[in-house]
């Protein structure tokens, strides 16, 4: 690991002026934020960064709070610990989907010590990305080496040029509750919806994953109240271990009913695309049926329409659509 300065803040002002101009994007690798660093640390130790300065966040209060409005909304600070998410009474009594999400993250210990922001916000885990010597797409190379090599954990979907899998399990639940992402800059405050948070390498910069500009830092999540309507939700994630694993595939799916009839869905996939992978189209399928067999296989066909295996990992269209299949037969009971 090469030596860097380490810089400790105790307010967002403070942070934001240790980091570089929006329109430097050469600092952007000078300079890199501290949250939980669970990811940020295993990329030092791998020598896949160096930056000159770390801006540790946590010694800015109110970053790693949890707050239930009287509006029945939720706001995340950045720095919240995903255990702490997941062990949330209140929180998990009205966003189950979300405190699921969390607690399928790695191991207990990681949890204690992951925050959200950082969970929202972690690189990619690709071979050829975490392999120092690889100087792959995502490191400013000229190709995505997992396209014609190794692509068994790749995506199937909105890959290219790089076939990266966005490898969050709290973000999909996020989208599929209608998150929005807080993120503060030297210009000031601005709101991004959660889906519109991350990019596919095949919009703005391959190099990275997300809007964030280099002056910029995701402060906190808004879930906005659920509605009167009454929902149902659930994260289902696939891994190849039983446990300490990222997701080969994972289904966040959140329903409202009308009697036996969905009135209303949100089905986003993880661990198969470079984003979160909503899937409207199957989601407008679902409204006014029933949670059967037919749908269940109608919405799965649906939802990974447009799938481009790569040579290694076709395997991850039939292991999606059984998630697909195992979630609603879960929210039909």
């Amino acid at each position: 690991m090469k030596a860097f300065e380490l810089i400790q803040p105790t307010s967002l002002d403070a942070a934001l002026e240790a980091l570089p101009g929006a329109r430097d994007t050469k600092a952007r690798d000078r300079v890199k934020i501290l949250a939980g660093g669970q990811d940020l640390l295993g990329e030092l130790k791998e020598h896949l960064i160096e930056p000159q300065t770390l801006v540790n966040l946590k010694s800015i209060p109110g970053l790693d709070q949890i707050e239930h409005r009287d509006d029945g909304s939720l706001r995340l600070g950045a720095l919240v610990t995903l255990a702490r998410i997941e062990e949330d009474r209140a929180l998990r009594e009205r966003f189950a989907l979300l405190a699921e999400a969390a607690g399928a993250v790695a191991s207990v210990q990681i949890r204690n010590a992951g925050t959200l922001g950082g969970n929202l916000c972690q690189r990619p885990r690709c071979w050829y990305y975490r392999h120092e010597q690889a100087v792959c797409i995502k490191k400013g190379g000229s190709e995505c080496f997992a396209y014609g090599g190794l692509n068994k954990y790749n995506a199937i979907l909105g890959g290219g040029p790089s076939y990266i899998v966005h490898p969050s399990d709290v973000a999909p639940a996020l989208v599929a509750l209608e998150a929005q992402a807080v993120i503060r800059g030297k210009r000031g405050e601005r709101q991004v919806a959660l889906e519109q948070f991350f990019t596919l390498p095949s919009e703005g910069s391959v190099l990275r994953e997300n809007v964030l500009t280099s002056e910029e830092i995701l402060t906190h999540v808004i879930v906005p109240a659920q509605s009167d309507a009454p929902w149902r939700s659930t994260y289902i994630k696939f891994r190849e271990r039983g446990s300490y694993d990222f997701a080969l595939s994972a289904v966040a799916l959140r329903l409202s009913m009308d009697g036996d009839k969905v009135r209303d869905a949100r089905l986003v996939l993880g661990g198969v695309a470079p984003i979160p992978w909503r899937c409207e189209k199957a989601e407008k399928a679902m409204v006014g049926r029933k949670l059967d067999a037919q749908t269940a296989e109608f919405v799965g066909k649906l939802a990974l329409e447009g799938a481009e295996p790569l040579e290694h990992n076709a395997y991850k269209i039939l292991l999606t659509q059984g998630l697909i299949t195992k979630a609603l037969r879960k929210l039909a009971n």
